[in-house]
């Protein structure tokens, strides 16, 4: 009981939150209030829920009793409990931070509810068992996510808008198809299901086209070369809240499908696939950090690095080792708390200059030293400077991609890394080392005054940079919590047998000999016998 009730909390808060944010509709203060409650509300039950997989194995719940596959069923297993984690923890973040800077109009038009609806669409992705669940949910998130792109109707945002929700429109158009074509084939929307049936489906030329039709919607949604154009042309549009919580949620759950789908259900044509998804991986890289490097303005220039590493968390999957795999949960675990930061300082600047453009700004090193040691901490570790966590991270999928001898791959990752720490320089160097420039300054009506606008401002950027320092200090732990993750995506047997424990799978036929408890052991021991990793355990055991 308990178990179902952790399970069900993610989705149910959002919703219970937004009833009660539509009934205080005409109290902006209540809103806000009920905002960051409601978030927080979402954090707790998101690390219960953690807490609860990595102590009971993968929990499963069948939404009114309908036996699998006939009914709607939601999974927690270790990638989509960390995964809903992190949601909670970003959207109670930019809660927060909205309280300074979401303008009482477009509060009044919904603001607080529509993240509510569009954080419960992405809770629900990482949560459900079977395809046209996740395309609903999908769908929650689209429709959530392109009215707060437009909210405030100002032309910049509209025209974002339209380049955003066209692209989506058309990924969704394909993921319908393909759910259609799938089920016509297989007769089963369940994953579970779906997974066994795809193993012995007679022709495999099919299960590769499938694979691409559902390469194409969820990469369109993960902003994957060539099909990432809509997110650079959208993200810096609206509030800084709202590009915050896209830039840390949305693609990832593009991601999220991509690695369940091609760690569960497309995996008998590995030499097809997962070498297509490596190429796709370094251009995803390369043509991201080119784009950010063309840029001058903050929020673009972070935009098209979201793009850029995008492309190391498909790297791992592509690679399809424990080893590889575990270095994009790690990466996913890194990018999502310091791409959201970056975002949030970034709106810090342009709050005092009132423009984001590099040209226009500057002297904030001597103005602002803790929001430049926030933003260098951040920039630090999106570029992978160690000891920070993205330094562990790229480390994790270099040594995957030499211990796979995909060395393209890693010279491509490591010059992407060089182009990123050189792009973070230009917004350092710029917005907080050089002197600010005539003509322009720091508008003192635009400067956090009160107590409790400079707790909403700097409290989450100080608590999200405090977290990098964290995972990058803590190394060994979440390294060998994505082991975990890893060796559990690569066993999809683990998943099956818990969401049709009476299906007919046996041990010689699956290879289903690691018990569930037992995975976060076999990881560690993994872990040890990787070389240069192997001091980083040490420190977690110390």
């Amino acid at each position: 009981m308990i178990a179902q009730v952790a399970i069900i909390l993610p989705i149910a808060l959002p919703l219970a939150t937004m009833a009660m944010l539509l009934l205080a509709w005409n109290s902006v203060a209540a809103q806000k209030v009920i905002g960051v409650v409601g978030s927080a509300l979402l954090l707790l039950s998101a690390a219960a829920l953690m807490w609860l997989v990595d102590r009971d194995g993968i929990l499963v719940l069948q939404v009114g009793n309908w036996p699998p596959p006939f009914g709607i069923t939601l999974v927690a297993d270790r990638l989509s409990s960390i995964m809903v984690m992190l949601a909670g923890l970003m959207v109670f973040a930019v809660s927060v931070y909205s309280i300074a800077t979401i303008d009482d109009r477009r509060i009044d038009f919904g603001f607080h509810p529509l993240i509510q609806l569009l954080l419960m669409g992405v809770c629900g992705a990482f949560l459900t068992g079977d395809l046209f669940n996740l395309y609903v949910w999908f769908e929650v998130m689209l429709i959530s996510s392109f009215v707060l792109l437009t909210l405030g109707g100002e032309r910049g945002q509209l025209e974002g808008a339209i380049k955003y929700v066209t692209l989506n429109l058309v990924s969704s158009a394909v993921f319908l198809a393909a759910i259609g074509v799938i089920y016509a084939a297989t007769g089963t929307l369940n994953m579970a299901d779906l997974a066994l049936k795809l193993r012995s489906f007679p022709d495999e030329g099919i299960v590769s086209v499938l694979a691409m039709l559902f390469l194409i919607a969820f990469g369109t949604k993960a902003a994957v070369f060539p099909l990432f154009f809509w997110l650079p042309a959208s993200y810096h549009t609206p509030p800084v809240a709202v590009s915050a919580i896209f830039a840390g949620l949305l693609t990832k759950v593009g991601v999220y499908s991509l690695i369940r789908s091609f760690t569960l259900l497309f995996v008998t044509d590995l030499e097809f696939t997962h070498n297509l998804l490596l190429v796709i991986a370094g251009l995803t890289m390369v043509t991201g950090v080119l784009g950010a490097m063309a840029q001058t303005e903050i929020r673009r220039i972070l935009s098209f690095h979201i793009v850029s590493q995008i492309g190391y968390m498909l790297m791992g999957l592509a690679l399809f080792t424990p080893l590889a795999l575990a270095g994009s949960i790690f990466y996913i675990i890194h990018h999502i708390v310091v791409k959201t930061n970056l975002f949030l300082i970034g709106g810090i600047v342009e709050r005092r200059f009132g423009t984001g453009r590099l040209a226009e700004v500057g002297g904030l090193y001597r103005s602002a030293p803790v929001l430049a040691t926030l933003f260098f901490v951040s920039a630090m570790s999106l570029a992978g400077v160690p000891p920070l966590s993205g330094f562990f991270a790229k480390l994790t999928l270099i040594q995957g991609g030499l211990e796979a001898e995909r060395y393209a791959i890693v010279a491509a990752a490591l010059m992407v890394s060089l182009l990123t720490l050189f792009s973070m320089t230009k917004i350092w160097a710029e917005v907080f080392w050089k002197p600010t420039p005539e003509g322009t300054g720091v508008k003192a009506s635009r400067n956090p005054r009160a107590t409790t606008e400079q707790v909403s401002l700097f409290g989450p950027t100080l608590l999200l940079a405090t977290i990098t320092v964290g995972i990058g200090v803590m190394a060994g732990p979440v390294m060998i919590a994505s082991l975990a993750t890893a060796e559990q995506l690569l066993d999809p047997d683990i998943y099956i047998k818990a969401v049709l424990p009476d299906s007919h799978l046996t041990e010689s036929q699956t290879g289903f000999l690691v018990p569930e408890t037992n995975v976060a052991s076999v990881a560690a021991q993994n872990l040890e016998s990787h070389g240069p990793l192997a001091s980083i355990r040490e420190g977690a055991v110390r």
